[in-house]
């Protein structure tokens, strides 16, 4: 009885999804007031073999927001430095296998329509959290 109790263990709790961490920051900066920027959004409903990509996506765009944090002394600035480092570990495991093919049928992060903070936040969470299941 012991074993089948604790054979299940969401995903989403630390240790189980890779993304535990990201999600933490961005439900820490998403009601921020002090970040004010258009940024390419990815759809969240993108093909599965092209997830990868708009994951990467995500966290480029995130970059932007980061450099706006600099000029503007965000009190989130230290949430947004956490995902873009965890961006950068995810981009350097991720250029080893993602292979060419896949991504010439995904689109460019420039491709997608910019949209407001909260919007691309809101995208980005979606994206991860199906990530997570």
């Amino acid at each position: 009885v012991f074993f089948c109790s604790s054979a299940y263990v969401p995903k989403t709790a630390a240790g189980h999804c890779k993304w535990a961490e990201v999600l933490k920051d961005l439900e820490q900066i998403k009601m921020s007031k002090d970040i004010d920027v258009s940024l390419y959004t990815a759809n969240t409903d993108e093909d599965v073999k092209c997830q990868e990509p708009v994951i990467r996506c995500f966290f480029l765009e995130m970059e932007v927001i980061l450099q706006e944090c600099r000029i503007k002394n965000c009190s989130k600035t230290q949430d947004v430095r956490n995902i873009c480092k965890n961006g950068n570990a995810f981009a350097s495991l991720e250029n080893n296998k993602l292979n060419s093919t896949t991504s010439a049928k995904c689109k460019e992060c420039e491709e997608y329509d910019e949209k407001n903070f909260t919007e691309f936040i809101q995208s980005f969470v979606k994206v991860i959290q199906k990530e997570c299941k």
